[in-house]
């Protein structure tokens, strides 16, 4: 059974730091690239962060020089490491699992979802 289960979110204030962690089984973790993303009400949800299979990683610009994304295959994590935390930055954020297959399907796991609150 494919699971990604995220944990780590919470409140924190403007400027603060969050580390988001999300778990992942039922899958070949190495073998897929994997992403955060995030949905604030009454918007679509977003891509902010990918790691893919070698490690290379991209950014959305808005979080650019703020967050950091990073894997242990070993231990089947993915991270999402949030600094200097903005009001525009809240959100629930999901953990994603992404690869195309031999037929060139894509293949595409989420976990539940963290949410992450930024106030005074």
């Amino acid at each position: 059974q494919v699971q990604l289960v995220e944990s780590g979110g919470g409140l924190v204030q403007p400027g603060g730091s969050l580390r988001l962690s999300c778990a992942a089984s039922g899958f070949t973790f190495s073998l897929f690239s994997m992403s955060w993303y995030r949905q604030a009400p009454g918007k679509e949800r977003e891509l902010v962060a990918t790691i893919t299979t070698g490690d290379l990683t991209n950014y959305k610009d808005a979080v650019k020089g703020r967050f950091a994304i990073s894997r242990d295959n070993e231990k089947n994590m993915v991270y999402l490491q949030m600094n200097s935390l903005k009001p525009e930055d809240p959100a629930v954020y999901f953990c994603n699992a992404h690869r195309i297959s031999a037929d060139r399907a894509a293949i595409d796991y989420w976990g539940q979802g963290t949410q992450v609150t930024v106030s005074e």
